[in-house]
């Protein structure tokens, strides 16, 4: 049997306030900064607002992708926190009281009661509704919170068991980054670390002062067409501080393949006599 191919990282954000400007988002900085520090990269990011319609459609997508989602946001117990329903939802199973996360719920309303030197009453109606943020689709597992011990959860795309050594599925973890960072993290750290630095992927690329990027269409096609697994890029600009009207032209890929990439490309801008600027590489 062929090894499974190794699965793409995407980024959900869900909610309003990111969309009407509320809040700013900092989860896509920092999900790409987590990843990277691991070798990987992310391959999707997408915002949704608070529409149970577009946040199932989304989600249904997300499951079918093959890939590892990190979804942040809307799985607080508030009527406008829509997330865990959608997503019992996508998958068409119900939603149930969780039994590991009702215990760690339980455990984090008596240490807050202890520590406002009040008696801890299950049965107390505010006790109860938080018992609503341990509600979950059926078949999920939980992710630890390090921060107040409310749990997030994970669903393993539909075909895919729970158990599996390299989940594919959607990572459901708070909005708020004090939360939602140390949760990703473990998800990575604990699922995930065979993939770590495995296929290292760099960049480089040269500044051609003054270029038109139509101009350099077929010799990027070409480069493409002739080296497997590269990518490669263009970033045009018309006012940068440094290098005025230019475009950056580059390759990027596994290591081992750049380089003969790149040198590629350089000769194929020979014919045009460009102006070249500094070379850059990236890891």
């Amino acid at each position: 049997m062929n090894p499974e191919p190794r699965p793409d990282f995407f980024l959900l954000i869900i909610g309003d306030e990111i969309l009407s400007g509320k809040r700013a988002d900092k989860h896509l900085a920092k999900c790409i900064e987590l990843l990277g520090e691991r070798g990987l990269a992310l391959s999707h990011a997408e915002y949704v607002g608070d529409s149970p319609a577009q946040i199932t459609a989304t989600l249904q997508r997300a499951f079918a992708s093959g890939g590892v989602v990190f979804s942040c946001g809307g799985i607080g117990a508030t009527p406008d926190d829509h997330t865990r329903q959608c997503a019992a939802n996508a998958l068409g199973v119900d939603l149930a009281l969780h039994p590991q996360a009702a215990q760690l719920i339980h455990a984090r309303m008596e240490a807050m009661a202890r520590e406002q030197g009040t008696p801890y009453d299950p049965e107390r109606p505010e006790n109860l509704h938080r018992l609503n943020m341990g509600v979950f689709p059926v078949g999920c597992s939980i992710i630890p919170n390090p921060y107040n011990q409310i749990p997030g959860f994970f669903c393993a795309s539909p075909g895919q068991p729970q158990g599996a050594a390299e989940p594919r599925g959607v990572y459901f973890v708070p909005g708020f980054p004090v939360m939602a960072w140390p949760m990703m993290a473990w998800a990575l750290d604990t699922h995930y670390p065979h993939l770590f630095h495995v296929a290292v992927q760099v960049e480089k690329s040269v500044i051609i002062y003054g270029a038109m990027e139509g101009m350099l269409t077929p010799l990027m096609q070409a480069i493409e067409r002739e080296h497997a697994g590269i990518k490669v890029f263009s970033l045009p600009s018309v006012d940068h501080p440094q290098y005025g009207r230019h475009v950056e032209l580059g390759v990027k890929g596994a290591r081992e393949a750049v380089e003969s990439a790149y040198q590629a490309l350089r000769a194929g801008l020979v014919p045009f006599n460009p102006e070249l600027g500094p070379e850059l590489v990236r890891p």
